[in-house]
């Protein structure tokens, strides 16, 4: 607990006047400086039995680079008082300011909140992040700064805890031209998963007609409908991805990697992937996905053994010469695949290169 500068005004002024009424009598001073006593020692008394403020913080989802998210502040008082919320934010995180009560004119704008407000009890206060960097992100810890309602007596809160978000790459929709070389390659792990044959099986309500064994139904003395059953393989249908890059391009290859791994789930693909700090067996799902943006959100820079990079269906590799995806041994550029022109599934944003120590993931 401290006096404001407002506060050490008035206690300037109180002994002025004392002074003052040693010299020439008390009489004209006391309307002056009784007043000014009361308000300084209620300011005194109220700040000092202000508890501290009780603060929960809801969860955040998880989002992709340039979507927006809502931090909610629940705090709880056991009095009224007049308060400044302080809280900052990690880099790879903008707060949108879109209230003036929130404003900030200092040159940390954009990184921090500061809100003046009154706390009556239980309070909720939100406000809008832009996610901006992908990794794994922070807001806090809040600071708040407690005072009488003159301004007098101020005392200061902090509250270690914190508002995690994690932040995938962003992902943009493999729409050019070489990207019929992707569709090729759904297309051929579809027709792998049809031609592994397992055996025959009574028709049920249901079944596809395209599954209908028509010759060996025309072969039953009942003439009952059969359908053809197939094996289960989990490496038909799937893919495998390898990723990697030297230091300095690790949100390229994310990037890359993200973009690829979500065309080829969509295109029904069991993915896995394969990078320098993990490894995941081709799955489909939306778990499955989340897990593999997860490991993606937190990608470092790092190289493949060429066993790993041999045994893989899609290579996507980044450096100094670009970003590129190879399938079926063709090397196809990144670019080409997006057709980059301003279209893509996030809001798009220049293509930024991480400098020296992968300044864009949280370690």
């Amino acid at each position: 607990m401290r006096l404001t500068i407002r506060g050490w005004a008035v206690v300037v002024v109180v002994l002025a006047s004392v002074v003052m009424a040693w010299q020439y009598g008390p009489r004209a001073l006391n309307a002056v400086v009784t007043p000014l006593l009361v308000v300084l020692v209620a300011g005194l008394v109220v700040t000092a039995r202000a508890d501290r403020p009780e603060i929960s913080r809801p969860p955040v989802d998880d989002g992709f680079v340039g979507d927006q998210r809502t931090v909610d502040l629940e705090i709880e008082t056991n009095a009224t008082v007049a308060a400044t919320i302080h809280e900052p934010v990690d880099d790879g995180l903008s707060i949108d300011r879109t209230d003036a009560d929130t404003a900030d004119d200092s040159s940390d704008a954009g990184r921090s909140l500061v809100l003046e407000t009154i706390l009556e009890g239980d309070d909720r206060f939100s406000y809008e992040i832009r996610l901006t960097d992908r990794g794994e992100r922070q807001t806090g810890p809040l600071t708040i700064t407690i005072s009488d309602v003159f301004g007098l007596v101020e005392r200061r809160f902090s509250d270690e805890q914190r508002t995690s978000v994690l932040v995938y790459p962003r992902v943009h929709e493999l729409a050019g031209a070489a990207g019929t070389d992707f569709q090729t390659l759904v297309e051929t792990t579809d027709r792998r998963a049809r031609d592994e044959f397992d055996h025959l099986r009574e028709y049920r309500r249901g079944d596809a007609l395209s599954d209908v064994n028509w010759k060996a139904a025309a072969k039953r003395p009942d003439g009952d409908l059969v359908v053809t059953e197939y094996a289960r393989d989990e490496n038909v249908g799937s893919a495998l991805i390898a990723a990697d890059c030297p230091p300095g391009w690790a949100n390229e290859l994310a990037t890359a990697v993200a973009s690829v791994t979500t065309h080829l789930l969509e295109g029904g693909v069991n993915v896995g992937l394969n990078v320098p700090d993990g490894d995941y067996e081709p799955d489909s799902g939306a778990a499955h996905y989340r897990e593999l943006l997860a490991q993606l959100a937190t990608l470092e820079a790092g190289e493949l053994e060429e066993r790993q990079r041999q045994q893989a269906d899609v290579l996507v590799q980044a450096d100094a010469d670009g970003t590129r995806v190879v399938v079926n041994g063709r090397v196809l550029p990144f670019d080409q695949l997006t057709e980059r022109d301003g279209t893509g599934w996030n809001e798009p944003a220049d293509h930024e290169r991480d400098s020296g120590s992968e300044s864009g993931v949280a370690t």
